[in-house]
């Protein structure tokens, strides 16, 4: 019986957690559970103080958020097991993304900081738990990020056909996977849900924008995307990897949003993420026939009609075409990468974050 593994993410929208027990095998994946778990609003709300106002945090802080999101990743792992009907006993290991606070590749002293700690994950569950996948490959001089590309090659590549999995969470991200033996290239492309969360609690005391329908009411501001179109990161070519140190609602705000319709400002914004997708699908892959989203943003109607728009000569569908449901191709990627840790094989793709050679990557911690 092949081994078990669990996934476990929660990307930069910070609604929560996404947990999957799943086991590999060279035919592909089988999921035997999954699960999702929000975080308490009180815990929510020092996450994003922590990520909006980084220089305001205390040690004593961020310790304490380490281990509040460590016992809620705990949490999650123990109830998914009981759903599965599943003995802990019974799995090799977990892979936890963690929750990032702070993603500084081109600082420079570069790193990037994944919080949620892993002993307690461990110690809580008695599953060995793998985590901090990020800085083996910021070590070797990359980028720590993307890391789910190697998993989309995996499961997606191979295929003959060019074709380019985009992840919508917080930030959108690419993996382009071409026809012929060409390196595989990732790179995050801008942002994807976080500004059109971040605008519509402000105006609409509502967490997320529900199938894209409040943007899909207002009109794109044309200006405006062209403003907000213009800042240097679009500009870079890959490797190259981005977060909330970039596009937050300060950003946002500096660009005088608050003098238009808030429905046409989410429509702008909403056009920003399509448009900053397909430039990049445009620029970088050029070739391709097939476009599959995954990701919270793959639920989002008014994304998914605008990207059609943008990419009129690419077939787009969710990847749930292709065999794995949206909601679950992150935690089952890092489930992937833990199996690749155990094994001692190595996770990251050069051709991706930019490192100087692949690397094994996260660290091991026993229950």
């Amino acid at each position: 019986m092949p081994d078990l593994y669990i996934g476990l993410m929660s990307g930069t929208s910070m609604d929560g957690i996404d947990a999957v027990l799943v086991s590999f095998d060279a035919r592909g994946i089988n999921i035997m559970a999954t699960h999702e778990k929000a975080y308490p609003d009180t815990l929510r709300r020092a996450l994003l103080n922590a990520v909006t106002t980084p220089v305001d945090q205390p040690i004593e802080n961020i310790g304490s958020i380490d281990r509040q999101v460590g016992e809620c990743f705990r949490d999650v792992t123990l109830e998914l097991l009981s759903k599965a009907g599943v003995e802990a006993g019974d799995v090799r290991a977990v892979g936890s993304h963690g929750q990032t606070v702070r993603h500084q590749p081109d600082a420079v002293t570069p790193y990037s900081l994944q919080i949620g700690n892993p002993a307690t994950i461990a110690s809580g569950t008695g599953i060995t738990t793998v985590a901090d996948f990020r800085s083996a490959d910021i070590a070797a001089g990359g980028q720590g990020a993307p890391l789910v590309p190697p998993f989309h090659e995996w499961l997606f590549g191979g295929t003959g056909n060019a074709r380019v999995i985009l992840n919508i969470g917080g930030i959108s991200n690419i993996t382009i996977l071409g026809a012929d033996d060409a390196p595989v290239v990732g790179f995050d492309t801008g942002p994807g849900n976080t500004l059109l969360d971040r605008w519509i609690q402000r105006h609409r005391k509502t967490t997320f924008d529900r199938n894209g329908d409040w943007a899909a009411s207002g009109s794109c501001i044309q200006m405006l995307l062209e403003q907000l179109l213009s800042y240097p990161y679009f500009e870079l070519g890959p490797p190259k990897s981005t977060g909330l140190e970039d596009f937050n609602l300060e950003w946002l705000l500096q660009h005088n949003i608050e003098t238009y319709d808030p429905a046409d400002v989410q429509a702008t914004l909403a056009e920003l993420t399509a448009r900053s997708v397909a430039d990049s699908v445009q620029q970088f892959a050029s070739g391709t026939e097939e476009l599959y989203v995954c990701g919270g943003g793959a639920h989002n109607m008014d994304l998914s009609r605008r990207l059609a728009r943008n990419l009129p000569d690419t077939r787009i569908a969710t990847t749930a075409a292709v065999g794995l449901d949206p909601d679950w191709v992150e935690a089952v990627a890092f489930a992937w990468l833990a199996m690749r840790t155990m094994n001692n094989e190595t996770g990251n793709l050069p051709s991706v974050t930019g490192a100087r050679h692949k690397v094994v990557l996260g660290t091991v911690h026993s229950p």
